[in-house]
């Protein structure tokens, strides 16, 4: 009923920035919660970020205030705005939009993009 797709990811200096996208389809409405995942090498995929419907934020300590998460209504595209990049932030970002309705419940996860951040 949902699918998602992450686009943006690319190579980087420390210090700089960069814009991951996630594009949605299908049950749009039905999206309650969009959550950015990161996995660096090596180790266990843990949550980075969520936007809700309604707003509310939530930022990993290791983030907060160097990434800023969007949405555009619109196209149906959620942002993650990734400033002042450091080595560890080097990895795969997932999206995954949690999305129910009266009937059914579900996380779609996208594939994820590559983000590599040079020293």
């Amino acid at each position: 009923q949902v699918q998602v797709v992450e686009s943006g990811g690319g190579l980087v200096q420390a210090g700089g920035s960069l814009r991951l996208s996630c594009a949605a389809s299908g049950s749009i409405a039905s999206i309650n919660v969009m959550e950015w995942y990161h996995q660096a090498p090596g180790k266990e995929r843990g949550l980075l970020a969520t936007l809700s419907r309604g707003g509310s934020t939530y930022y990993a300590d290791a983030v907060k205030g160097r990434f800023t998460l969007s949405r555009d209504n619109a196209k149906a595209t959620w942002y993650l705005h990734m400033n002042n990049l450091k080595p560890e932030d080097t990895g795969v970002y997932y999206c995954a939009a949690d999305a129910f309705t009266p009937d059914w419940a579900l996380r779609a996860w996208g594939q994820g993009t590559q983000v590599t951040v040079s020293s």
